[in-house]
């Protein structure tokens, strides 16, 4: 099956049915599911947005997505972190975060080279965005 790696920008935006990505993620998320292609998110991206939805939504809404996602999860490895530092070293120039740069090294270890993601960093990283 088919995987594609779920960032925390696409996460928030089915979440949240005010932000400005909202209906496009519920498109992209319907398109996944009529292709059969798996989401997957990081153990890093499920904290990420977890904080995101407690910080900027509610308490029930972060504990709801907790509690209920089904999407299997990738626990980012001690090598992942590494070449995440090397991420950030190389590309000076970006504003990549710690959790973008590890996304980006579990998907080269898995071979995924498609996410589903409103974050320009993925599109800049050389990935392919939904």
């Amino acid at each position: 099956m088919a995987r594609v790696l779920v960032d925390t920008s696409a996460v928030f935006a089915l979440l949240d049915r005010g932000d400005t990505n909202h209906a496009a993620a519920v498109g992209t998320l319907e398109r996944l599911k009529r292709r059969r292609i798996e989401p997957l998110l990081t153990n890093f991206i499920v904290a990420e947005s977890h904080a995101l939805a407690l910080g900027r939504l509610s308490a029930d809404v972060a504990r709801r997505w907790l509690l209920t996602n089904v999407w299997p999860i990738e626990r980012v490895a001690e090598d992942d972190e590494s070449k995440a530092v090397t991420i950030i070293a190389r590309y000076a120039d970006k504003s990549f975060s710690y959790t973008d740069a590890t996304t980006f090294a579990v998907m080269e270890r898995l071979g995924i080279k498609t996410a589903f993601a409103f974050d320009p960093h993925f599109q800049q990283y050389g990935l392919q965005v939904l």
